[in-house]
């Protein structure tokens, strides 16, 4: 890392530890030889379940991945629907029991069917991400530890701290910004604070924008420290009751979560050209839903913040401009 991007990336102190795992994982990697692929139909076949996977669950994803080129676009869709088959298993198990021990093992075998070196071709999804796995160089350990965090989903439904809380959001989430920056291609290790930055900011654009939604499933990820820090508890939430301590309350949640877009911005000048449209794109239209919350007064209770189709057509040549004109930390 250069010593002028040192000395303008703020590096806070949850943010080493999760740091220390970022780098950790992408030092573990050892290129595979990437093995010939017998039927190619079949390959095509699984990378369009996966763009249909990936049309259906998120609609600002698939948008944004449409900025990219054809390779790389099929590629980070059988990302996301690798991300998506994975939460699905203990959000959606399939024999509707949440059975906490039978969760860890379909996760574990579903870890194994998809990062072996030939994948099952049975499962278009683990056809597809192992294809995409091998081709782009994605380190194995970035996947092994988004499996980790989405298996916290099994027993952790409360989070005391916002430093717990971040340690959550890696695993879910800044573990998929990273393989991302893999088959977008970077500069190099200089990238990865802003993709973490990225992957967190994102993940709490999540959290804030499905607080009710959390609760029905019994779960709270809002840090505990900071509800009570503004006079507030798990009744408050279960009333649902939008009031002034609640507006502070998101309104300083959503202040640290546009601070940290702001601080991964400079990171997309990292980046591959092709990509930085993308990625721009799936930064700040998901930083818009923080918007949406607000005009909604701060309502996550009974009213779902979203951007329409509209919304996020009309902000893309503004982000075209901004990241064509980006620059990379100096």
């Amino acid at each position: 890392m250069s010593k002028g991007a040192l000395m303008t990336l703020r590096i806070r102190d949850w943010e080493r530890p999760l740091l220390s795992l970022a780098y950790e994982a992408g030092q573990a990697y050892v290129s595979p030889p990437h093995p010939k692929v017998k039927d190619k139909r079949e390959l095509d076949l699984a990378y369009d379940f996966c763009e249909a996977v990936t049309a259906v669950n998120s609609r600002s994803f698939f948008t944004a991945s449409r900025l990219l080129p054809k390779e790389k676009r099929r590629s980070v869709r059988a990302l996301y629907a690798f991300c998506r088959k994975s939460d699905d298993i203990v959000d959606k198990p399939p024999s509707g029991r949440r059975d906490p021990e039978a969760v860890r093992n379909a996760l574990a075998v579903w870890q194994s069917r998809t990062l072996k070196q030939r994948a099952d071709g049975r499962d278009p999804v683990a056809l597809a991400w192992s294809d995409a796995r091998l081709q782009y160089g994605i380190p194995t350990r970035y996947a092994e530890q988004l499996i980790q965090g989405v298996a916290r989903d099994i027993t952790d439904t409360r989070y005391n701290t916002f430093a717990d809380l971040t340690n959550y959001c890696y695993g879910v989430a800044a573990t998929v910004g990273l393989m991302s920056m893999h088959i977008i291609g970077f500069t190099g290790v200089e990238a990865i604070p802003y993709a973490l930055k990225l992957g967190v900011a994102l993940q709490l654009t999540n959290i804030l924008r499905d607080v009710g939604e959390d609760w029905e499933a019994g779960r709270l990820y809002l840090p505990l420290e900071d509800l009570h820090r503004f006079g507030l508890d798990e009744l408050d939430i279960e009333a649902g009751q939008v009031d002034d301590r609640w507006r502070s309350f998101m309104r300083f949640q959503i202040g640290r979560t546009r601070q940290l877009y702001e601080e991964a911005w400079p990171g997309i000048g990292l980046l591959h050209v092709d990509g930085r449209f993308a990625i721009g794109a799936a930064a700040e239209l998901y930083r818009a839903i923080l918007a949406a919350i607000e005009n909604n007064d701060y309502d996550v209770f009974t009213r779902r913040a979203h951007v329409n189709a509209w919304g996020k057509l009309r902000r893309l040549p503004s982000i075209w401009w901004r990241s064509k004109t980006v620059r990379g930390p100096v």
